[in-house]
């Protein structure tokens, strides 16, 4: 309960935005780690703008050359031209607590949201077991950080974690499957819900035709058009193949925006501190 009510605090010192979604391990129940970083995505209307407010307000939060050679539009050109579109500021010290907020513009987030285009913020968003792991780790496959500088049980303690969070954010859409037939849904004697998927091929295109475009596109899946210009029908030869071509899709997406981003972290928040990140991420992979 203490921590729920300290969340979103530390808007208290910063500009105002648009949007705020606080993530990651330090919300966990299970979290013991008193020193790990509180993680914010914020949304503003005009990054460019924001910076320049947050850098009169906060200038200590951004490494000190980029704050003095280029300023707010030198930190939104390495966001947009080297990263993904997000700028964050790691290791913020407020309040006896360790923060770390990223900033994009409004449109890129509602664009990630909604159809994948870097699968980077969405999928810090969307993080839900078999079903949920399912879901946590899409937006791990193909991270780079997985191979040398995450915890490798990352996914099973977000899971186990915050599972009753994580079914009640996801039971509406499970329903939904459940009401067109694509999942079926049973009671086992200890009380937890079995969830059963129709692996038939009418099933599987359906489910495809529901991704966003842009991963249907990747995916080469053939479409026919109607006289309207919508796309009345997917055709997909075998399920083994529309999962391994997705699975493709959003592993290339994710190995590029993860490296993308990394390069731009180290730009924007300097040596010292992207080593020590770096350092940290690698101490967990390691005791993992």
């Amino acid at each position: 309960m203490e921590t729920r009510t300290g969340l979103g605090s530390l808007l208290k010192i910063l500009p105002p935005v648009d949007f705020c979604c606080v993530y990651g391990s330090s919300l966990h129940p299970n979290n013991n780690d008193k020193s790990s970083m509180e993680d914010y995505i914020l949304g503003v209307s005009n990054p460019q703008q924001w910076h320049s407010e947050n850098l009169k307000m906060n200038r200590h939060h951004y490494a000190s050359w980029m704050a003095s050679l280029g300023g707010e539009k030198l930190i939104t050109k390495v966001a947009d031209n080297i990263g993904v579109g997000v700028h964050f500021n790691p290791f913020v010290s407020w309040n006896n607590k360790m923060y770390k907020y990223g900033v994009v513009q409004m449109d890129n987030l509602t664009q990630d949201m909604l159809n994948w285009e870097n699968l980077y913020l969405s999928g810090r968003l969307q993080k839900p077991r078999e079903l949920y792991a399912k879901i946590c780790s899409l937006s791990y496959m193909g991270d780079l950080r997985m191979l040398f500088a995450e915890d490798k049980n990352k996914v099973r303690k977000i899971v186990d974690g915050q599972f009753e969070l994580f079914r009640n954010m996801y039971n509406p859409i499970v329903e939904e499957f459940a009401n067109k037939q694509l999942l079926k849904l049973s009671s086992s004697s200890d009380n937890q819900m079995n969830v059963s998927q129709d692996c038939s091929l009418s099933a599987t295109t359906s489910i495809v035709s529901s991704l966003p475009q842009s991963v249907r596109n990747r995916m080469g899946t053939s479409t026919v058009e109607t006289n309207t210009g919508q796309n009345s029908k997917i055709i997909i030869r075998s399920r083994g193949e529309a999962v391994a071509r997705m699975q493709n899709v959003l592993r290339r997406r994710v190995m590029v925006s993860s490296a993308r981003q990394a390069v731009a972290g180290f730009i924007t928040v300097g040596a010292v501190h992207g080593l020590r990140y770096l350092g940290n991420k690698m101490k967990k992979a390691w005791k993992s």
